[in-house]
């Protein structure tokens, strides 16, 4: 039970952040490396896990390599990207406009 604790502080973190709970998985892996955690959301809820800049994605991090020192483990966080990929840039969305309105016909 103790050593699934970091599985189980990841996901109480997790569902009070997101608008899906129901939706939240986490996988846990141990490896000669240490502890992965692999952590699946709703693809509505990616950007409430990820922050401006990243910046909850790495706390969130940190609070698992500091719950996993406590249990004397490394313990690293992998969020998966869900299906349908990552959204464009905006140079990627600007290259598609302009192609667009050379293919429109008034």
């Amino acid at each position: 039970m103790a050593q699934d604790f970091d599985k189980e502080f990841l996901e109480y973190v997790v569902r009070a952040l997101v608008d899906n709970p129901k939706d939240v998985k986490v996988e846990r892996k141990v490896d000669e490396m240490g502890v992965l955690l692999s952590l699946m959301v709703n693809p509505a809820d990616m950007g409430q896990i990820i922050g401006r800049e990243g910046s909850t994605a790495k706390a969130i991090r940190n609070l698992v390599r500091i719950v996993g020192l406590k249990n004397h483990a490394r313990v690293n966080l992998k969020i998966e990207e869900p299906e349908g990929g990552r959204m464009m840039k905006t140079s990627e969305k600007k290259e598609v406009a302009s192609d667009d309105l050379d293919n429109i016909s008034l």
